[in-house]
């Protein structure tokens, strides 16, 4: 997996003692009377991971040149990979519109609800992997990162295969839970039935782009997600309408795409980087206790949205198939519009993360800055592409009425609040990568119950769909503001080297 002068020093380092002890729960304690700074993982990294990365031959790619460069360059790859996934996504509801039913969209709407929930849970997952496996990467412990990708690897798909049994033995519940009814319950529910099996595939490709991000190779984790959104289009129209299966058609063809993600993700990782190796009984059993704290936060952060998502979903509801219908298709505009910030959330935590392990706390603080101002620039060019294409959009979609209304609405004077979001998902990225995750879960779920539920009640209240839209953007700007903050003041607290346990 990898060549002897890499290998060798981290042996020597942290090898396995002869009394058995696994270089994972070895990894937990510093060497003796060794100064040292406090790493993510609540151990102490030696003073000189420079001399580390020099021993080692492999010096972490974002510890040098310039951090714009870096974030732009990961950023763009990133977006073009995950705009093609949300483009994958749109395509079904735009070749299902074709069908003229609006009961079906209706049914991707609230099939999309507990897919978001059950996808956000594998992002979290994924997190897990990149705020351990990068600071790794950046004080030059490459075993130790290998150690951390396999487990990341390992558990991902263990987690998630449970998690996609209980939502898939849950669907009829679930969708009644959130509003659905006749006919567009059963549609929703056959194709969840198809497509919430293969979650396990997707989160593990998912990790696989993590690790991959963290490595720095930002061509091949966008790889990774391009793949599948190139196979999801291209099937899409096939199984829908050369073959007749509709709803089950698409959700066929996404399922399909994500084989195409977890193949590419697992070449990556470990025939390109040599950062998966064979799992032992013995270290997967201890491998949770470095994981877990950051992967049981992390995911629990990311069901916040899709909580937030449900709650808005179902207030929708009240309002007819028609509200319904354009929430769904906003809740696949939105991706897609802003996928270069969902994509710079996923590209801070690798720069951050090498740069604190490397001991480089200026680079890391300019790091977050920098990102900070990349989204509120990206944020402005995409209200100003929704502003100009609303009308548009919701004549593609063959939106009228109060469903076209609602989308026009949504793109031309709500999309600007979502720098808050961008910013909270920015900042939630580095909580996780310098172990404190807790403020990510904190933050996100202040915004999904008391800055969604309250401004979504008085909303729907007074304005009806229209308020509810208005109420679930509104919320975000408090969050959004108060994590800039808390990150701020982390850092700080982090660069004096205070911070020296989780």
């Amino acid at each position: 997996m990898s060549d002897a002068s890499d290998d060798a020093p981290e042996k020597a380092e942290v090898g396995n003692p002869p009394g058995g002890d696994t270089l994972m729960a070895r990894e937990h304690a510093p060497p003796p009377n060794v100064a040292g700074t406090p790493s993510v993982d609540g151990s102490l990294h030696p003073q000189g991971a420079a001399a580390r990365q020099r021993t080692t031959g492999r010096r972490a790619v974002f510890l040098d040149g310039s951090l714009l460069r870096h974030i732009l360059v990961m950023t763009g790859t990133g977006a073009i990979g995950l705009m093609a996934i949300f483009l994958g996504d749109l395509a079904n509801i735009f070749f299902l519109g074709r069908l003229g039913d609006e009961a079906v969209v209706a049914a991707v709407g609230y099939a999309g609800s507990i897919q978001f929930l059950t996808i956000s849970i594998g992002i979290g997952l994924a997190i897990a992997a990149t705020s351990l496996v990068s600071p790794a990467l950046g004080a030059g412990r490459r075993v130790r990162a290998r150690a951390l990708s396999t487990s990341a690897h390992l558990w991902t798909f263990v987690v998630s295969a449970l998690l996609a049994l209980g939502v898939w033995l849950s669907i009829g519940p679930l969708l009644t839970m959130l509003g659905a009814a006749g006919r567009t319950h059963a549609l929703a529910s056959s194709y969840l039935t198809i497509l919430v099996p293969t979650l396990p595939l997707l989160a593990s490709g998912m990790t696989s782009s993590a690790v991959l991000r963290s490595v720095g190779d930002a061509r091949r984790a966008m790889y990774v997600t391009l793949s599948g959104a190139i196979v999801n289009m291209v099937l899409d129209p096939l199984f829908i309408f050369s073959l007749g299966l509709g709803i089950e058609g698409a959700a066929i063809a996404s399922a399909i795409s994500r084989l195409a993600i977890v193949t590419i993700g697992l070449d990556g990782v470990a025939r390109v980087h040599g950062l998966l190796s064979r799992p032992r009984l013995r270290a997967a059993m201890l491998v949770p206790i470095p994981l877990a704290p950051v992967a049981g936060p992390a995911v629990m952060t990311n069901i916040a949205t899709p909580f937030a998502n449900a709650y808005v979903t179902a207030a929708m509801a009240k309002h007819g198939d028609a509200a319904v219908a354009a929430w769904a298709i906003i809740g696949r505009i939105t991706p897609v519009a802003f996928g270069a910030i969902f994509a710079l959330s996923g590209t801070i935590g690798p720069i951050v993360g090498q740069n604190f392990g490397g001991e480089r706390y200026d680079r890391m603080r300019q790091s977050y800055t920098l990102s900070l101002l990349v989204t509120a620039l990206f944020t402005a060019i995409a209200w100003l592409a929704l502003a100009v294409l609303a009308r548009p959009l919701a004549s593609l979609f063959l939106l009228d009425g109060e469903a076209a209304e609602l989308v026009v609405m949504f793109c031309r004077w709500l999309s600007p609040l979502f720098v808050f979001l961008g910013m909270l998902f920015v900042s939630n990225a580095v909580f996780n990568t310098l172990g404190r995750a807790h403020y990510s879960t904190l933050l996100n779920w202040g915004r999904a119950t008391l800055g969604t539920i309250p401004f979504v009640l008085a909303g729907g209240a007074y304005w009806h769909a229209p308020g509810v839209l208005l109420g679930n953007m509104t919320g975000g700007i408090l969050f959004g503001s108060l994590s800039i903050l808390l990150c701020y003041r982390l850092m700080s607290w982090l660069s004096d080297g205070k911070g020296s346990n989780r």
